[in-house]
């Protein structure tokens, strides 16, 4: 059975005030790279999904042909363009998600007829961090007709598991005081 990684890179990152995709982190020159060099370690196929080739190292790249903005585009996308029965993703600024989780989400996904293993903390579901089985692409095109861009729908409308992890795995870099948080504690 056949699972990639996708990291979604390509977001307009608002929040932050510059690319969060380009930042440093962990000893690499990016955020990106990061994420890509530790999942190369888990999955034969590693993938960036963004609109541009931003990237300052080697990697395979998924180009979101979508004018908006939003990781269902990438999920599309990354379908259209990868061959393979799923594909874990997850968005370039949630580095704690740890090898050791992802890698019991594939053994749920490869020992079940879920569609999505879906990450959840106590706040609520983690639409990335998550397996999508290529049978969601027909629910995912659908939304995106219908303007409905929301991953959380995806995966309620879905025959999903929900995978509990500690918020801490959870963290997302959105601001400048989370990517300060994240430093600190990559020194941990």
């Amino acid at each position: 059975m056949s699972i990639s990684a996708v990291i979604l890179a390509g977001g307009k990152s608002s929040r932050m005030g510059r690319d969060k995709a380009l930042l440093p982190f962990a000893n690499y020159s990016t955020l990106s790279e990061y994420q890509y060099r530790r999942l190369e370690k888990i999955f034969n196929r590693v993938y960036l999904s963004s609109k541009v080739d931003k990237f300052p190292f080697d990697a395979k790249i998924i180009f979101d042909n979508y004018e908006e903005y939003n990781p269902l585009n990438a999920i599309i996308s990354s379908f259209e363009e990868i061959n393979s029965e799923a594909i874990f993703f997850i968005s370039v600024d949630m580095p704690f998600l740890s090898l050791l989780s992802i890698e019991k989400m594939i053994e749920i996904y490869r020992d079940s007829s879920y569609d999505i293993v879906a990450t959840r903390g106590s706040v609520g579901l983690e639409p990335m961090g998550s397996i999508y089985s290529k049978d969601i692409y027909k629910i995912a095109t659908k939304m995106y007709s219908k303007n409905n861009f929301k991953l959380k729908n995806l995966i309620l409308n879905s025959n999903s598991y929900d995978f509990c992890v500690e918020d801490k795995e959870l963290l997302n870099i959105n601001k400048e005081k989370d990517y300060k948080k994240a430093l600190e504690i990559n020194l941990l």
